[in-house]
């Protein structure tokens, strides 16, 4: 009896914490929501706002999930397998790589180009005292007040996310190591030094750019470094014809449609925590006009979808929802709901009718990363310049925290001229610097699997499994390679009789 008394009180253990965390961090919120920031005690507010972008870090970190099952649904089951296993290894190789080299070269002190300071973050720094206060290698970090290993943390799954949509674009027909190297390529020097220019005090933040959440940053990095790729692998055996381009059907629209709500809920936290900081008004407008935009892409798409091909496709749905959500990323913060809902619906418009595009140029994309991220992201941070409310209208937006009125807000030309500025000295260094990476890699390694691994599958040729191993015996037939073995293997399993 003492024993099973021992192992209730223990069964309720985590219960109690959880309820004690949960109490800790609503009352936090609270307190944060009924007070001015200079009320709060400072340590209270430290633990409020590290706990939120902590929790909003998990939320990006979630979507990891959300791009391996949409990926893996929208191509072909003979791959599954091998895209899994990209977009598993993929946050593990941005994580070493950005905690050693990127992290500094993208917010350590340095010059308007590229950050010198803080590698394997080391070095002074007195977070989280902040602005004056602040001491330390990372100054373009000084206005958030949480320690260094939470700001490090949020940025870290953010350097994953740009990295991530690269597989899903050259999936089905490259390397496994070619993509690996190349992930810790981009980590490790473009996607940093994109970002110093834009976050971390460079020259693009001095010009007057805004992204707040990454349309540029993120999104449009990772569909740059997509879109050369694509090109320079090519398409997939059997795509084109001369005439028009051949469905190659994704093997598993559920889990593709899984993969898309988890995108969406994880982009609450994507966009509502780079403000790094628990700021109750703030973060209830973000998510509005990022749900707001998600709503009108899948909306835009499904009607758009519906005249062009008389149905309304599921895929083009789930890619004009993201479209949605890429669009709003840089303007979540600066624009109005009515005017996130005018964004979503041109980037879900803008989705279906880009891979009308990408086929006409025989640019194969099997799950549409590029007319969600890359013309999703060029399309929202242009927006920005365009539905911006200006300064002083919602609390967190100030002369110095944020853009100037848009120009179709009343506002003149010149906010949209800098951001167009910005979108085309960024496409330019992605394209060229991920074009060379790419040549390098191909020149050295190769980048495309060989037709006879194609043909079979990249589960069978890179990794040596299935996905789904019941239908083994209805594969492996295709390629006379593999015929022996099989013939080997049904020899060892049959059953023997008894002498």
């Amino acid at each position: 009896m003492i024993r099973q008394f021992r192992q209730n009180r223990i069964g309720w253990r985590p219960t109690l914490l959880l309820v004690i965390a949960i109490w800790l961090v609503w009352n936090g919120a609270v307190l944060a929501a009924e007070s001015n920031l200079e009320s709060l005690p400072e340590s209270l507010q430290v633990t409020v706002d590290t706990i939120w972008v902590l929790f909003c870090a998990v939320l990006v970190f979630f979507m990891n999930a959300g791009f391996a099952m949409l990926e893996t649904g929208f191509c072909q089951g003979k791959n599954a397998v091998n895209v899994l296993t990209k977009n598993l290894i993929v946050f593990g190789v941005v994580s070493l790589c950005f905690w050693s080299v990127g992290f500094a070269f993208m917010f350590g002190n340095g010059n308007p180009v590229i950050g010198h300071s803080g590698f394997f973050l080391q070095g002074l720094d007195l977070s989280p005292l902040t602005n004056e206060r602040y001491s330390g290698v990372f100054s373009s970090l000084a206005w958030a007040g949480i320690p260094l290993d939470a700001k490090f943390f949020f940025q870290l799954v953010f350097a994953g996310a740009a990295a991530t949509i690269v597989s899903g674009a050259v999936a089905e027909r490259i390397s496994f190591f070619a993509f690996f190297t190349f992930s810790a390529i981009l980590s490790l020097i473009i996607y940093p030094m994109v970002g110093h220019w834009i976050w971390g005090g460079g020259f693009l933040q001095t010009m007057g750019f805004w992204d707040f959440a990454g349309s540029t940053v993120v999104h449009s990095v990772g569909g740059w470094a997509a879109l050369t790729g694509a090109w320079l692998l090519g398409p997939r055996a059997g795509r084109y014809n001369q005439d028009r381009p051949n469905d190659i059907p994704g093997h598993n629209l559920a889990i593709a449609t899984l993969g898309g709500f988890i995108l969406w809920f994880g982009w609450f936290g994507f966009n509502a925590g780079s403000s790094m900081a628990a700021d109750p008004a703030a973060a209830s407008r973000i998510i509005l006009t990022t749900n707001l935009a998600a709503s009108t892409g899948a909306v835009a798409a499904a009607i758009v979808s519906w005249i062009t091909t008389t149905k309304p496709n599921l895929g083009m749905i789930i890619n004009g929802a993201l479209a949605g959500l890429v669009s709003i990323t840089a303007g979540c913060a600066f624009v109005s709901p009515t005017s996130a809902i005018i964004i979503g619906f041109i980037g879900g418009m803008f989705a279906v009718f880009a891979e009308s595009v990408f086929n006409s140029l025989h640019i194969d994309d099997p799950v549409g990363a590029l007319p969600v991220h890359l013309i999703g992201g060029i399309w929202g941070t242009l927006a920005v310049g365009l539905f911006s409310v200006g300064p002083n209208v919602n609390a967190w937006h100030s002369e110095t925290s944020g853009p100037a009125l848009g120009f179709l807000i009343g506002g003149n030309i010149q906010p949209v001229l800098i951001q167009l500025a910005g979108i085309v000295i960024v496409g330019i260094f992605v394209g060229i610097s991920t074009l060379v990476s790419w040549s390098i890699l191909q020149v050295i390694f190769g980048l495309r699997v060989s037709n006879h691994a194609e043909s079979i599958g990249l589960d069978l040729s890179e990794h040596g499994a299935e996905a789904y191993p019941e239908f083994s015996q209805r594969s492996l037939p295709l390629n006379t390679f593999f015929e022996p073995i099989r013939e080997n293997l049904l020899q060892t399993n049959a059953p023997t009789s008894k002498q």
